[in-house]
């Protein structure tokens, strides 16, 4: 098994909206979608893991990393491997973009790009990643950012 450590940018705009993408298994499988972000390299800060991944999977580039809002422990299947994950997602405030992906081999997994509005996340009939995002997105706008992170939500696929 391998472990590792990731992060994630849950990006919102002041129209309530969230950018997902959506992610084709390399395996096979139903498609997902998720937030940007990725693996944390040993030697990174998750802030600055965090600037590369949405750099090579957005282009975006002039961003601050806001507060981290919630982080689970995912076990998982990808590529043949089995993956033990451990996640942080922190909130990026931005105004609406056009992705553009830098790095080509992402390319090979991310379908889509979509801005969902957050109000439309709980009757999402696709299937999101991870299963709470709408309640994580609503608590945030509705009370900012925990004192405490909850406790990490364990998962496994």
């Amino acid at each position: 098994m391998i472990d590792r450590r990731a992060v994630r940018a849950l990006i919102i705009t002041s129209a309530r909206e969230v950018l997902l993408m959506r992610i084709r298994p390399p395996h096979g499988g139903a498609c997902f979608w998720i937030a940007p972000g990725g693996g944390i390299e040993d030697d990174e800060t998750s802030e600055a893991a965090l600037q590369r991944e949405l750099a090579e999977e957005l282009g975006l580039i002039d961003f601050e990393s806001g507060p981290a809002v919630w982080r689970r422990h995912h076990t998982f299947n990808w590529g043949g491997r089995r993956i033990s994950q451990k996640e942080e997602y922190r909130i990026v405030h931005a105004d609406r973009f056009d992705p553009v992906m830098a790095d080509e081999a992402e390319t090979k997994v991310l379908d889509c790009f979509r801005w969902w509005p957050i109000a439309d996340l709980s009757g999402a009939e696709e299937r999101l990643t991870p299963l709470s995002l709408a309640n994580i997105l609503e608590s945030y706008l509705r009370a900012g950012a925990p004192a405490e992170l909850p406790d990490e939500e364990v998962l496994v696929d």
